[in-house]
């Protein structure tokens, strides 16, 4: 799997503190044995934000983009925005699956406005900014994550066993 992890922060774009929860995914990322294709940190702007998921998916690096930041209600959070503007079918059942785990932990989970969703091949997922809290939430997504990029690179051959049966016609 080749993922792209992007960290949204005007704290750690600007160098006034550095970026603990890109590394701690990039590091999580490569121990799952999948390959990290970008990385990069965006302050919270959303036209910056929806430009470079654009330039990811369309660029057929990455397969999957996990953004970490911006997802909470502070009024520069504008990563689930972005994101909505930019996908062309919504996941929802991933930030629902995130979301409820998280609410097993701190009832702040429910603060987060968290989005995924799919712009052509490539699925986009908003994590929290918190290392922790990111890397809780992608842990709840791994086991379908595989299943969901390979229906997406290959529609037609990863969902062969799922084929509805034929019908047969009575006379």
């Amino acid at each position: 799997m080749k993922v792209g992890v992007l960290t949204i922060s005007d704290r750690s774009f600007s160098g006034e503190r550095p970026d603990t929860s890109g590394p701690r995914l990039v590091e999580h990322i490569r121990a799952l044995g999948w390959a990290v294709a970008r990385q990069a940190i965006v302050p919270d702007e959303q036209e910056r934000i929806e430009q470079l998921l654009i330039d990811w998916c369309d660029s057929g690096e990455v397969e999957l983009i996990l953004t970490t930041g911006g997802t909470g209600f502070a009024e520069r959070d504008r990563t689930p925005e972005a994101t909505q503007r930019v996908i062309e079918r919504p996941a929802p059942g991933m930030a629902e699956a995130m979301r409820a785990a998280s609410l097993r932990t701190t009832p702040h989970a429910m603060l987060s406005r968290a989005v995924s969703g799919i712009r052509g091949r490539c699925l986009i997922v908003n994590l929290p900014g918190s290392p922790k809290a990111a890397l809780e939430n992608l842990a709840v997504l791994e086991p379908a994550l595989p299943h969901a990029i390979a229906l997406l690179q290959d529609p037609g051959g990863a969902e062969s066993g799922h084929a509805p049966k034929p019908t047969v016609k009575r006379a």
